[in-house]
């Protein structure tokens, strides 16, 4: 075997060829981090604003660890008073996303994502949805104020709680996953993933509730709440929903609609009156002295509880308004 021995030219050579070598490193690191950048961006969660607590929940459901989620309107609080705030603007400037219900019911967000800059993506929740048409007039007849868009007299006006039934429940849901695919490609099997299963849950609950309601003789399912967010669940479980005002949780309903409420009460001696959270109890404690009707309980309309509360979440708000029904509607 024959020895190959260095000069020190050949050693000079030697040093140059690892100098190179290590900036041949060093550039492919570079190139590297640079062609890794898409990933370490998809990594970060979207930052994602929802207009309201039912929303937020979803999106939370939905994006899991891939979403970093601001709700506008938070828990325990009347959606229908919100009036956007400057802290409202920030959070949307830098948002990635934004997610709302549409129907009319957020008819303060294209303002507020024009004054903001927003640049992001938007999510209508309700798209696909069939929504409840009412009468305007009637609608008026009961107070409908300034809290949706109104239309012109004599027209129709949409109900925008359609998360009320179950069955609008998982169009909202792929709607939130299919969206947030789009915008994060990267994640989109772990979206469609946690859809899927949060869907499922949905349609087992959808069938339970429609069992259970069933059971209750039809001439007992008539309620009374503070005001008409309850026409979808009516539609889906078979229950009359009479309320005392109209769409808007801030409108007054005059004396003469409770006049009339309370006679039909006395009369037919059916109906359960329900509260509703973050909603005025006043007018409902008055049909009950009124009348001698016993006060059911709460229900949630356009608000969940705090997390850690029965009602804290989507699925737990129907758990809960089902189960104050079936209470108070059996015999």
């Amino acid at each position: 075997m024959r020895m190959v021995m260095f000069s020190n030219g050949g050693a000079v050579l030697m040093q140059a060829g690892f100098a190179r070598l290590r900036r041949f490193c060093a550039i492919g690191l570079s190139t590297f981090a640079v062609l890794g950048a898409p990933l370490s961006v998809a990594a970060e969660p979207l930052k994602v604003v929802a207009s309201f607590s039912i929303l937020g929940d979803m999106v939370k459901v939905i994006g899991g660890e891939n979403v970093q989620v601001t709700t506008l309107i938070g828990p325990n609080v009347d959606a229908h008073s919100h009036e956007p705030t400057a802290s409202d603007s920030r959070v949307l400037a830098d948002a990635n996303v934004v997610v709302m219900n549409g129907l009319g019911f957020e008819a303060w967000m294209p303002r507020l994502m024009r004054a903001s800059g927003f640049k992001g993506h938007e999510i209508v929740a309700s798209t696909g949805v069939t929504p409840r048409q009412l009468d305007h007039d009637h609608d008026h007849d009961h107070g409908h104020s300034h809290g949706h868009d109104d239309k012109a007299d004599g027209a129709a006006s949409v109900d925008p709680h359609a998360w009320q039934d179950l069955r609008n429940g998982v169009k909202y849901a792929r709607n939130i996953a299919n969206g947030l695919s789009r915008v994060d490609p990267v994640n989109r099997a772990g979206y469609q993933a946690r859809a899927d299963i949060y869907v499922a849950e949905m349609e087992k609950l959808h069938h339970e509730i429609r069992q259970s309601l069933a059971a209750i003789p039809p001439e007992r399912r008539k309620v009374v709440t503070p005001h008409d967010a309850f026409g979808y669940f009516g539609q889906a479980y078979d229950i009359t929903f009479v309320p005392v005002a109209g769409l808007a949780s801030d409108a007054e309903p005059s004396a003469r609609d409770i006049a009339r409420l309370i006679r039909e009460i006395k009369k037919t001696k059916s109906a359960a009156l329900f509260t509703e959270k973050a909603l005025s109890s006043r007018v409902i404690n008055q049909i009950a002295r009124e009348t001698g009707a016993k006060v059911g309980g709460t229900l949630y309309a356009d608000t969940l509880d705090v997390t850690d509360r029965p009602a804290g979440t989507y699925l737990g708000m129907f758990k809960w308004n089902a189960g104050q029904l079936i209470f108070s509607l059996k015999p």
